[in-house]
């Protein structure tokens, strides 16, 4: 059975009365060199374990599988279970986890099956829960890399540096937890339904010290009131978020003594400004 060919697609569909969710976001791939460059991008071995969320079919899953020592793959779909128990009956170094990444105990799930292993996230993400989990997976704090399929926007933002109009808050969180890069672009045809729009791979490489100092809660309190109300100045934005602590002139200074603008907007900062911010504001 090929699983990137839509006549095998579309005969499993049959077999297992298997409709497409949209609110699940799926679209399974008709491209066999996607699994393939994804798997090789994460660089596996038989010493690395791999924790895949969403597998769909399982394409990806079986590339993984022919790489790494070890792979649990995480299915929100029921519909999709017993499909799985057949695409991958042949791979006895994969286990299928039935349930919500978001509310599973992935510290815990990692600990009890990958103990030994070098450990590393790889997916096919549904764009709609693309920000919930890669929060999830970096927070988590075990993974040497996590090399993902998102949409392109959501690529573009996570790598975007600062000062770039695609640089939001979310990219300052996944560039504080990791070095982000982008891979390769996946097109449309690529899936079976075809999204609308195009898809990127990214990978994240988790830092062993975070990049700047300071207390993190701190320092993304005010990235978020940075862009809370990214079309005014920084002065302005920290003015609604701090006005009840300091008056705008002492914002001003404190903007001022950390070497800005006092017109600047809080898009053109990067971790190490933010990081300043937070502690003059302590």
């Amino acid at each position: 059975m090929n699983l990137t060919d839509i006549r095998d697609i579309r005969a499993l569909q049959a077999r297992h009365g298997f409709h497409f969710s949209k609110s699940m976001g799926q679209n399974f791939l008709i491209a066999d060199w996607v699994p393939r460059d994804i798997a090789d991008a994460a660089e596996l071995d038989e010493n690395c374990a791999v924790l895949e969320i969403g597998p769909g079919i399982g394409s990806l899953t079986h590339q993984l599988a022919r790489q790494a020592g070890r792979v649990a793959t995480i299915e929100l779909d029921t519909s999709l279970l017993p499909i799985l128990r057949e695409t991958l009956g042949d791979c006895s170094n994969v286990e299928i986890i039935p349930g919500d990444v978001m509310k599973l105990d992935l510290s815990a799930i990692l600990s009890e099956k990958f103990s030994g292993f070098t450990i590393k996230a790889c997916a096919n993400l549904p764009y709609n829960i693309t920000t919930p989990v890669l929060t999830r997976l970096l927070e988590t704090g075990c993974f040497q890399s996590i090399t993902v399929m998102i949409q392109k926007e959501v690529a573009k933002r996570i790598c975007a540096a600062p000062g770039d109009p695609d640089c939001g808050a979310f990219s300052l969180f996944c560039q504080y937890h990791a070095q982000c890069r982008l891979l390769f672009e996946v097109p449309p045809s690529c899936f079976f339904p075809a999204p609308k729009v195009t898809s990127a791979v990214i990978q994240m490489i988790p830092h062993a010290e975070p990049p700047v100092q300071g207390d993190r809660e701190a320092i993304f309190a005010v990235v978020k009131a940075a862009f809370a109300q990214r079309r005014k100045t920084l002065l302005n934005a920290l003015s609604a978020a701090y006005g009840s602590c300091f008056s705008k002139e002492e914002l001003r200074q404190i903007i001022l003594d950390c070497g800005l603008s006092e017109t600047v907007r809080g898009e053109r900062l990067g971790l190490e400004q933010f990081a300043a911010l937070s502690q003059a504001l302590r």
